[in-house]
């Protein structure tokens, strides 16, 4: 979830996980809050016990996670957004276009630019009409995926039969945007009801790395003040030489990881923003523009059950967060999305990125210096 506020302290002793089947990604550090900052306040290192202020705590969480559902998207935007082109797919069998063929022959010659676009407007016509059980079963003689509700199925089915016709007709290359995508979900302190003066401070720095090709993840994990665990990550990143060999970009569940919980954290640590996290992809926007649901349903359980999964892990664990976020991004990257940064923060500000401006990746990271 997009850096979900939550109660306790900070993880304990360091730990490192990393999958085991199909899966290589970083999941960036834990961290003991405050340690060494002159704003920060005393906790305690390890993990709390039941007590009768839970529900007030699991109610504060909540009700950030409200907050953020219900914040207002930013009036502010480089340029007049445009559709961007999704890359094609990895798969290579063909879809029969034969009752296609039959009535593209009988529409008008002037309906589109070129008989390629009409051939996909048409069996896009067809997919709309099928049912539930006609998609799955055509997906299946595709060996795509078959799970999600009817609207994701439509649009996966689209994408293929899109990306096959235009590979007959282009050869167009199915990279994604970038060669990795590094997904955060930072978890923070927060106090009930969430005053807006109130100063979060980050307790937990996951980062998980999607290979945008092989679609393996990587995942670290381990406790230590911010500025350490910071340092960590980037050294990390620079060992898989991103943003110098490799093309990367960041990716969150909202927007309040990096133009919220960062920020204010970096001030308390007295340290500059980093310049890798100040462009990201908000992957709540892409889902929602892909699939084409309202916001309502772009939240992290919603979007697993909507694409045909369940959480894994433990709910507002930053890691296990970031784990699911990044199942969802490989879902989408599979249904043909071109997952691309939407979001950036300026000035201290948050701004949007439309889809029309020219695509770059995330700069090699460096280690921001300290503020005076």
């Amino acid at each position: 979830m997009p850096g979900k506020a939550r109660p306790g302290a900070a993880a304990g002793a360091p730990h490192v996980s990393r999958s085991g089947s199909s899966a290589a990604a970083v999941a960036g550090p834990l961290l003991r809050p405050g340690a060494g900052s002159a704003l920060s306040r005393p906790r305690r290192a390890t993990v709390p016990a039941a007590v009768p202020a839970a529900a007030a705590a699991a109610a504060a969480a909540a009700a950030m996670e409200e907050q953020k559902e219900n914040r207002p998207q930013p009036a502010r935007d480089e340029a007049a957004a445009a559709p961007a082109a999704c890359p094609p797919g990895r798969q290579h069998c063909r879809i029969s276009d034969q009752e296609t063929n039959d009535k593209t022959s009988a529409a008008s010659s002037n309906d589109f630019s070129d008989p390629i676009y009409k051939e996909i407007a048409i069996t896009n016509g067809y997919i709309n009409r099928m049912t539930r059980e006609e998609l799955r079963s055509k997906l299946a003689e595709f060996k795509l995926e078959t799970r999600g509700v009817k609207d994701v199925l439509k649009k996966r089915l689209k994408n293929y039969y899109k990306k096959q016709k235009l590979m007959q007709k282009e050869h167009i290359s199915g990279d994604s945007c970038y060669d990795y995508i590094c997904v955060v979900d930072f978890e923070a302190t927060c106090e009930e009801g969430n005053p807006p003066e109130f100063v979060h401070e980050i307790i937990e720095f996951p980062v998980v790395l999607v290979n945008t090709r092989t679609l393996e993840i990587d995942i670290v994990d381990k406790a230590d003040i911010f500025p350490q665990v910071l340092q960590n990550v980037i050294e990390w990143m620079r060992q898989r030489e991103l943003g110098t060999k490799y093309s990367y970009c960041m990716l969150t569940d909202g927007s309040w990881d990096m133009s919220k919980f960062l920020n204010i954290q970096c001030r308390i640590s007295r340290i500059k923003y980093p310049s890798f996290a100040k462009k990201w992809i908000n992957i709540r926007k892409s889902y929602g523009n892909f699939y084409k649901v309202p916001r309502k349903q772009t939240k992290l359980a919603i979007m697993l059950e909507n694409l045909g999964m369940n959480y894994d892990g433990r709910p507002h664990s930053g890691l296990d967060d970031s784990k699911n976020i990044a199942r969802i991004a490989i879902r989408m990257l599979q249904d043909g999305c071109d997952l691309r940064v939407n979001e950036r923060i300026h000035g201290g500000q948050l701004m949007t990125v439309s889809s029309s401006v020219p695509l770059e990746g995330a700069p090699a990271p460096q280690m921001p210096r300290y503020r005076n």
